[in-house]
C-alpha cells in the first residue's frame, strides 16, 4: 500500500471515530437534559400532591369535606407519593374508611341507583364516618403537618 493511501485511510478512520464520539457526546448531553426535566416534573408533581393532601386535610379539619370523600382522595394521593412510606400503617382510620366506602358507586352510577339503595348506602357511609370520625380527625391533623 502506498503511503498516501494509508494516510488517507487513517484520516478517514479518525474522522469517523471523531464524528461518532461527537454524536455520542450529543446524545449523552440530550439524555442528561431529559433526565433533569423528568426529575423537575417529578418534583413538581410530588409538591402538587403534597399540597393537595394538606388542602384536603385542612378541609376535613374545617368540616368542609365529607370524611368518606376525604379518605378516598387522601388514600389515592398518598399511594402516588414517591417516598414509599406505609401510609396505611401511619393512618389506619383513613385507610379503614377508604376500604369500607371505596366500593360504593359515584357520579352517574350513583344516580342510576334506586332511591332506596342510595339511602341504604348513605346510611352505611354515615355509620362508618361516625365510628371513625375522631380517629380520622386526629390523623388528618397529623397528616397535614407531616406531609
Amino acid at each position: 500500500m502506498s503511503e498516501i493511501l494509508l494516510v488517507s485511510l487513517l484520516s478517514l478512520a479518525f474522522l469517523i471515530v471523531a464524528s461518532l464520539a461527537l454524536y455520542a457526546g450529543r446524545l449523552l448531553f440530550l439524555l442528561k437534559r431529559q433526565n433533569q426535566q423528568e426529575k423537575g416534573n417529578r418534583l413538581r408533581r410530588e409538591a402538587h400532591i403534597r399540597q393537595s393532601i394538606r388542602t384536603i386535610a385542612l378541609a376535613v379539619e374545617q368540616q368542609q369535606c365529607d370524611l368518606s370523600e376525604a379518605s378516598i382522595r387522601l388514600c389515592v394521593l398518598m399511594e402516588n407519593l414517591s417516598d414509599r412510606e406505609d401510609y396505611a400503617a401511619l393512618y389506619p382510620a383513613l385507610h379503614e374508611l377508604y376500604s369500607r366506602v371505596s366500593h360504593m358507586p359515584t357520579h352517574d352510577a350513583w344516580k342510576a341507583l334506586s332511591k332506596a339503595d342510595r339511602r341504604r348506602m348513605e346510611m352505611e357511609r354515615q355509620e362508618h364516618e361516625t365510628e371513625l370520625e375522631s380517629r380520622i380527625l386526629k390523623e388528618t391533623h397529623l397528616l397535614k403537618q407531616r406531609v
